[in-house]
């Protein structure tokens, strides 16, 4: 699709529609202040109805989204949104309640249905990965990362322990060290082993009564699970350290396995990805924390509780919480999605998940895996890590791999990421996505691949059919400028 032009050119003098401002007025209503009133009219095109919504559809076709595209951004979850989810957070009981209301005296009695909807989550959450108790305020995974290792950090002090480090493989979430240096702690990174999986050697070098605790994202960032998980907790439990999960990839594992049942005491959750509501263009995000019994003491409050005959009420976690993390109740709307979803779906339905997303994940590794070789050998979980490391004899990257996607309709997958993996291709197909979509992506892999070899150029000059060609990179993100006339960025 072409851009076409801008909606100053478009617009012609007199083209505008009916001008009815202070027109109409009715007793009683309200107009405008004349003090508020412009002294000059701006510089406005002016177009007709019609025009201004051809001209703004036009442009929202021209956006990639999950509705229009296969989205395989590995780590990202990036799967179908359940319109019934979207209808249930639109409902006007939800949808126009404020967080003040419980403020006000006796607030709380005109907010018992959403209290009573947070508390039934906060448990079908506890259901699905063992944990004893889970707070929802984090607004998303990497503040619920944040959460998760200020809650570690406060169960340290207060067992008196001197804890100076976290110990973070190098094929963890790419937050994970923020995270953990954010809340005061040094990281340590462990290397990963030939199967893709942290090596126990040098955990083993590292661990010491100094660590803190570990956190770990399971299955990896290459999409492998490590089988090695309750020995690791059984070290890390040996120093009085704590264990983290990183519930990024939960996709993989949902109905199945509880991180709880691995020996996890720390674990948040991506409602905005798990759960069906993607995430990206920004959010919005939830990433609700759950700890075990002991130490429920420290997550971030406000708790909604239960009280026998007089209904649902909020109460403090008391002096060892960590003190809010987030404003009011994290983002409510997501919450509501999620809770739909999980209804939606049930415990079978959650089995079904991961059981499809790990096929789907496995049937593009076996079609890729002689074109793009395997970041690790053997089988995959939710994800599967490939590099387009051969492909630079021809002179092509991993980056004019994904440039070339977007030319045949499919958004890239993630691309350099893991870091430890040469021209990285991250996907994730999520159980949402056909078999003929999934052939679709793959042949137009294959065919990337095969054009490299004979027609490198044509591959490096992607994309050719998008309203913005091949940009500069390093420009683009620093010179965030569009020309009027053109529709085009500057530093391309």
């Amino acid at each position: 699709m072409m851009p076409g032009p801008t909606i100053f050119e478009k617009g012609r003098r007199g083209a505008g529609g009916q001008h009815t401002a202070g027109a109409g007025l009715q007793p009683g209503d309200v107009a405008i202040p004349a003090h508020l009133l412009r002294r000059t009219l701006p510089d406005l095109p002016e177009l007709s109805e019609l025009d201004v919504v051809r001209h703004y559809t036009r442009l929202s076709r021209m956006n990639m989204a999950v509705d229009t595209n296969f989205y395989p951004l590995g780590s990202c979850t990036m799967k179908y949104n359940p319109r019934a989810c979207e209808a249930a957070a639109d409902l006007p009981g939800f949808r126009n309640l404020t967080p003040w209301l419980d403020r006000l005296p006796q607030g709380e009695r005109y907010v018992q249905g959403a209290l009573e909807l947070l508390y039934r989550l906060e448990q079908m959450l506890c259901a699905v990965t063992g944990m004893s108790a889970f707070s929802l305020q984090p607004m998303a995974g990497a503040n619920g990362e944040l959460t998760g290792v200020l809650i570690m950090a406060a169960y340290h002090r207060r067992q008196g322990n001197r804890k100076t480090h976290i110990i973070i493989p190098d094929s963890a979430h790419g937050t994970n060290p923020a995270s953990a240096r954010l809340a005061g702690y040094e990281v340590i990174s462990v290397p990963s082993d030939e199967s893709g999986c942290m090596d126990m050697r040098e955990f083993r070098k590292v661990l010491n009564s100094e660590t803190a605790g570990v956190m770990l994202t399971v299955p990896n960032t290459l999409g492998v699970f490590n089988p090695r998980i309750p020995e690791i907790a059984e070290l890390v439990h040996g120093v009085d350290g704590l264990m983290y999960y990183d519930g990024a990839n939960l996709n993989a594992l949902l109905g199945w396995c509880k991180p709880a049942e691995l020996g996890f005491d720390i674990c948040h959750l991506n409602l905005h990805k798990t759960f069906g509501t993607p995430h990206g263009g920004g959010g919005p995000g939830s990433g609700p924390v759950g700890v075990r019994h002991d130490l429920e003491c420290f997550l971030p409050g406000p708790a909604v509780a239960r009280m026998e005959g007089e209904g649902y009420r909020l109460r403090e976690r008391g002096e060892w919480a960590i003190g809010r993390i987030a404003p009011f109740h994290g983002n409510f709307a997501v919450l509501v999605k999620a809770y739909s979803y999980l209804l939606l779906i049930g415990r079978d339905g959650l089995r079904s998940v991961s059981g499809a997303a790990v096929l789907h994940a496995n049937y593009v590794l076996e079609r890729l895996k002689d074109r793009y070789p395997p970041a690790v050998p053997g089988r995959c979980m939710h994800e599967c890590v490939l590099s387009g490391r051969d492909l630079k004899r021809y002179g092509v990257r991993t980056l004019d791999v994904a440039k070339a996607l977007i030319d045949r309709g499919f958004h890239p997958p993630t691309i350099y990421f893991p870091l430890i993996v040469p021209e990285a291709l991250m996907i994730e197909p999520t159980e949402s996505e056909s078999k003929e979509t999934l052939d679709g992506f793959c042949e137009a892999m294959r065919e990337i691949a095969d054009l490299a070899a004979a027609d490198a150029e044509e591959i490096k000059a992607a994309p050719r059919h998008t309203v913005v060609g091949r940009l500069d990179e390093v420009a683009a993100a620093r010179r965030m400028e569009v020309t009027a006339s053109s529709g085009t960025y500057v530093g391309m």
